[in-house]
Protein backbone atom coordinates (compact mmCIF):
# COMPACT_ATOMS: atom_id res chain seq x y z
CA UNK A 1 0.00 0.00 0.00
CA UNK A 2 2.72 2.22 0.93
CA UNK A 3 4.90 1.66 -2.16
CA UNK A 4 1.38 2.16 -3.86
CA UNK A 5 0.61 5.29 -2.30
CA UNK A 6 4.70 6.64 -3.39
CA UNK A 7 4.16 5.82 -7.07
CA UNK A 8 0.82 8.01 -7.08
CA UNK A 9 2.01 11.40 -5.45
CA UNK A 10 5.45 11.21 -7.48
CA UNK A 11 3.63 10.39 -10.72
CA UNK A 12 2.49 14.34 -10.54
CA UNK A 13 6.07 15.25 -10.16
CA UNK A 14 7.41 17.26 -13.28
CA UNK A 15 11.03 16.25 -12.23
CA UNK A 16 12.32 13.49 -14.60
CA UNK A 17 16.25 13.80 -12.45
CA UNK A 18 18.65 15.86 -10.47
CA UNK A 19 22.04 15.59 -12.00
CA UNK A 20 25.06 17.76 -10.56
CA UNK A 21 22.75 20.19 -9.50
CA UNK A 22 20.57 20.81 -13.07
CA UNK A 23 16.84 19.91 -12.79
CA UNK A 24 15.80 17.44 -15.46
CA UNK A 25 11.77 18.15 -16.45
CA UNK A 26 9.61 15.53 -17.49
CA UNK A 27 8.21 17.25 -20.12
CA UNK A 28 11.72 18.80 -21.57
CA UNK A 29 13.69 21.68 -20.20
CA UNK A 30 16.27 21.63 -17.43
CA UNK A 31 17.08 24.27 -14.82
CA UNK A 32 19.70 25.15 -12.46
CA UNK A 33 18.80 27.52 -9.34
CA UNK A 34 20.86 29.91 -7.76
CA UNK A 35 20.08 30.97 -3.81
CA UNK A 36 20.26 34.82 -3.81
CA UNK A 37 20.91 36.86 -0.31
CA UNK A 38 18.79 40.28 0.02
CA UNK A 39 19.80 44.22 0.78
CA UNK A 40 17.64 46.59 2.03
CA UNK A 41 16.82 48.83 -0.39
CA UNK A 42 15.03 50.88 1.71
CA UNK A 43 18.33 52.15 3.90
CA UNK A 44 19.90 53.25 1.19
CA UNK A 45 20.54 56.71 0.24
CA UNK A 46 18.34 58.29 -3.05
CA UNK A 47 21.72 58.20 -5.29
CA UNK A 48 22.23 54.42 -4.15
CA UNK A 49 18.52 53.53 -4.86
CA UNK A 50 18.93 54.89 -8.78
CA UNK A 51 22.07 53.54 -8.88
CA UNK A 52 20.47 50.04 -8.08
CA UNK A 53 17.85 50.38 -10.15
CA UNK A 54 19.74 51.66 -13.30
CA UNK A 55 22.44 48.65 -12.50
CA UNK A 56 19.65 46.33 -11.93
CA UNK A 57 18.17 47.69 -15.20
CA UNK A 58 21.09 46.64 -17.14
CA UNK A 59 21.68 43.52 -15.58
CA UNK A 60 17.90 42.53 -17.16
CA UNK A 61 18.09 44.22 -20.45
CA UNK A 62 22.22 42.21 -20.75
CA UNK A 63 20.05 38.89 -20.43
CA UNK A 64 19.85 36.64 -23.91
CA UNK A 65 17.66 34.55 -21.94
CA UNK A 66 14.57 34.22 -19.50
CA UNK A 67 15.21 33.73 -15.63
CA UNK A 68 12.26 33.34 -12.59
CA UNK A 69 12.79 35.18 -9.66
CA UNK A 70 11.13 32.97 -7.02
CA UNK A 71 10.66 34.13 -3.27
CA UNK A 72 10.18 31.98 -0.66
CA UNK A 73 8.49 32.46 2.64
CA UNK A 74 8.58 30.20 4.91
CA UNK A 75 7.79 29.82 8.78
CA UNK A 76 11.50 30.20 10.90
CA UNK A 77 12.87 26.51 11.87
CA UNK A 78 14.76 27.43 14.92
CA UNK A 79 14.86 23.73 16.78
CA UNK A 80 18.35 23.12 15.93
CA UNK A 81 19.15 26.18 17.07
CA UNK A 82 17.29 25.80 20.51
CA UNK A 83 18.61 22.39 20.62
CA UNK A 84 22.49 23.84 20.50
CA UNK A 85 20.99 26.12 22.75
CA UNK A 86 20.52 23.77 25.39
CA UNK A 87 23.48 22.11 24.89
CA UNK A 88 25.49 24.83 25.47
CA UNK A 89 23.38 25.41 28.63
CA UNK A 90 24.35 22.19 30.10
CA UNK A 91 27.90 22.24 29.43
CA UNK A 92 28.01 26.13 31.16
CA UNK A 93 30.36 25.45 34.38
CA UNK A 94 28.96 28.49 35.73
CA UNK A 95 25.78 28.76 37.39
CA UNK A 96 25.05 32.17 36.20
CA UNK A 97 25.43 31.44 32.90
CA UNK A 98 23.73 28.36 32.86
CA UNK A 99 20.63 30.18 34.31
CA UNK A 100 20.80 32.91 31.61
CA UNK A 101 21.25 30.46 28.98
CA UNK A 102 18.22 28.60 30.09
CA UNK A 103 16.45 31.60 30.56
CA UNK A 104 17.25 32.75 27.11
CA UNK A 105 16.44 29.37 25.40
CA UNK A 106 13.15 29.69 27.26
CA UNK A 107 12.30 33.22 25.97
CA UNK A 108 12.78 31.97 22.24
CA UNK A 109 10.78 28.86 22.72
CA UNK A 110 7.57 30.98 23.83
CA UNK A 111 8.22 33.71 21.43
CA UNK A 112 7.95 31.26 18.43
CA UNK A 113 5.07 29.64 20.55
CA UNK A 114 3.08 32.84 20.65
CA UNK A 115 4.31 34.41 16.92
CA UNK A 116 5.04 33.23 13.54
CA UNK A 117 8.27 34.53 12.62
CA UNK A 118 8.96 33.74 8.48
CA UNK A 119 11.70 34.44 6.99
CA UNK A 120 12.20 34.62 3.21
CA UNK A 121 14.59 33.06 0.76
CA UNK A 122 15.30 34.41 -2.82
CA UNK A 123 16.23 32.51 -5.76
CA UNK A 124 16.64 32.44 -9.55
CA UNK A 125 15.83 29.99 -12.24
CA UNK A 126 18.24 29.80 -14.92
CA UNK A 127 16.49 27.68 -17.56
CA UNK A 128 17.61 25.84 -21.21
CA UNK A 129 14.42 25.87 -23.63
CA UNK A 130 14.08 26.34 -26.97
CA UNK A 131 13.84 30.20 -28.58
CA UNK A 132 10.62 29.63 -29.97
CA UNK A 133 9.03 28.59 -25.76
CA UNK A 134 11.71 30.87 -24.37
CA UNK A 135 9.03 33.16 -22.25
CA UNK A 136 6.73 32.23 -19.72
CA UNK A 137 9.06 29.52 -18.49
CA UNK A 138 8.98 28.13 -14.64
CA UNK A 139 10.72 26.01 -12.25
CA UNK A 140 8.32 23.83 -13.38
CA UNK A 141 6.84 24.68 -16.51
CA UNK A 142 5.85 21.87 -19.18
CA UNK A 143 7.24 22.53 -22.41
CA UNK A 144 7.57 19.52 -25.24
CA UNK A 145 11.29 18.12 -26.05
CA UNK A 146 14.01 20.97 -25.75
CA UNK A 147 17.13 19.15 -26.35
CA UNK A 148 16.75 16.44 -29.09
CA UNK A 149 20.55 15.93 -29.80
CA UNK A 150 22.09 17.17 -27.15
CA UNK A 151 24.06 15.23 -24.64
CA UNK A 152 23.64 16.10 -21.44
CA UNK A 153 27.38 16.98 -21.23
CA UNK A 154 26.65 19.72 -23.53
CA UNK A 155 23.39 21.24 -21.47
CA UNK A 156 25.43 21.33 -18.91
CA UNK A 157 27.82 23.49 -20.19
CA UNK A 158 25.47 25.71 -22.00
CA UNK A 159 23.34 26.12 -18.61
CA UNK A 160 27.05 26.65 -16.60
CA UNK A 161 27.89 29.55 -18.72
CA UNK A 162 24.44 31.25 -18.34
CA UNK A 163 24.73 31.28 -14.70
CA UNK A 164 28.07 32.51 -14.80
CA UNK A 165 26.40 35.54 -16.40
CA UNK A 166 23.40 35.38 -14.02
CA UNK A 167 25.91 35.61 -11.36
CA UNK A 168 27.95 37.90 -12.43
CA UNK A 169 25.23 40.40 -12.95
CA UNK A 170 23.89 39.89 -9.35
CA UNK A 171 27.41 40.21 -7.89
CA UNK A 172 27.78 44.07 -9.75
CA UNK A 173 24.59 44.75 -7.83
CA UNK A 174 26.39 43.75 -4.72
CA UNK A 175 24.32 40.37 -4.15
CA UNK A 176 25.74 37.15 -2.96
CA UNK A 177 24.49 34.15 -4.64
CA UNK A 178 25.03 30.39 -5.05
CA UNK A 179 24.28 27.52 -7.49
CA UNK A 180 22.51 24.73 -5.28
CA UNK A 181 23.97 21.40 -5.43
CA UNK A 182 21.68 18.24 -6.00
CA UNK A 183 21.65 18.04 -2.18
CA UNK A 184 20.07 21.29 -1.61
CA UNK A 185 17.68 20.77 -5.03
CA UNK A 186 16.40 18.05 -3.44
CA UNK A 187 15.94 19.96 0.35
CA UNK A 188 14.52 22.47 -1.56
CA UNK A 189 11.45 20.39 -2.88
CA UNK A 190 11.36 18.50 0.07
CA UNK A 191 10.36 21.30 1.76
CA UNK A 192 8.10 23.05 -0.54
CA UNK A 193 6.36 20.06 -1.10
CA UNK A 194 6.04 18.71 2.82
CA UNK A 195 6.02 21.75 4.74
CA UNK A 196 4.64 20.08 7.88
CA UNK A 197 6.61 16.92 7.91
CA UNK A 198 9.77 18.55 6.72
CA UNK A 199 9.81 20.14 10.12
CA UNK A 200 8.87 16.74 12.05
CA UNK A 201 11.31 14.71 10.16
CA UNK A 202 14.75 15.76 8.39
CA UNK A 203 15.83 14.63 4.94
CA UNK A 204 18.44 12.36 5.03
CA UNK A 205 21.82 13.35 2.87
CA UNK A 206 22.21 12.40 -0.57
CA UNK A 207 25.71 11.54 -0.56
CA UNK A 208 25.31 8.73 1.75
CA UNK A 209 23.53 6.87 -1.59
CA UNK A 210 26.13 5.53 -3.66
CA UNK A 211 24.13 7.31 -7.09
CA UNK A 212 25.56 10.23 -9.00
CA UNK A 213 21.89 11.27 -10.42
CA UNK A 214 18.69 11.17 -8.52
CA UNK A 215 15.75 10.01 -10.40
CA UNK A 216 11.92 9.98 -9.71
CA UNK A 217 11.37 6.62 -9.12
CA UNK A 218 8.57 6.27 -11.91
CA UNK A 219 11.34 7.08 -14.25
CA UNK A 220 13.56 4.40 -12.68
CA UNK A 221 11.21 1.82 -13.35
CA UNK A 222 10.32 2.78 -16.97
CA UNK A 223 13.62 2.69 -17.62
Amino acid sequence: MAKRKLKSTQRFLPIKEIRDGIISLKAGGYRAVLMVNSINFDLKSADEQQALIGSYQNFLNGLSFPIQILIQSRTLDLDDYIAELSKTAESQSNELLRAQTNEYTNFISNLIGVASIMSKTFYIVVPIAPAATATGLSLFGRRGPVTAGKKFEDIKTELTERIGVVSAGLGALGLTNVPLNTQELIELFYTTYNVDTARRQKLFSVSNVDASVIRNINETESQ
